[in-house]
């Protein structure tokens, strides 16, 4: 009886084995999931991006070539607003818009703050304009501005 319950136990060999396989398909499978969040990330800022500037684009065609000022810029672009309001803090036309729903979060730092400013770490976005165009970009993660996507 002794004898046949060794023939059906595992050794210590065996089982070392079988670890140090699955410590090398844990090294190699773990890396990979690193890798797709942050190209999930990147992917999401592109896409965030892409739809924004094409929000801005129709902006700037609805309001005669000037795309939205600095001042109050996410709530003119998530309401209604006449063709000359492009600067106002608070817009009470009814002709166009509203862009966007809600200002996007930044994936990288959580943020959907905007502001000029060349480094800041408390806002999600740099936004640049002019009266004929206008630049945006995502902030990295300590405030830069990312000028990849």
């Amino acid at each position: 009886m002794n004898h046949a319950l060794r023939s059906r136990a595992f050794s210590l060999v065996e089982i070392l084995i079988v670890v140090i396989i699955l410590g090398i398909l844990a090294a190699i499978v773990i890396p990979q999931f690193t890798n797709a969040s942050s190209n999930a990330r990147n992917s999401s800022t592109a896409s965030d991006l892409t739809i924004l500037r094409k929000q801005l684009d129709l902006f700037t065609l609805q309001h005669n070539s000037v795309p939205p000022q600095i001042t109050g810029m996410w709530t003119l672009l998530t309401s209604r607003s006449n063709t000359s309001e492009t600067s106002v803090a608070a817009p009470s036309g009814t002709a166009n818009g509203p862009y966007v729903i809600a200002p996007p979060q930044n994936p990288w730092n959580n943020y959907t703050t905007i502001t000029t400013a060349a480094t800041d770490t408390n806002a999600g976005w740099y936004y640049t304009a002019t009266t004929s165009s206008y630049s945006i970009y995502v902030r990295n993660a300590d405030g830069t501005i990312n000028y990849t996507y």
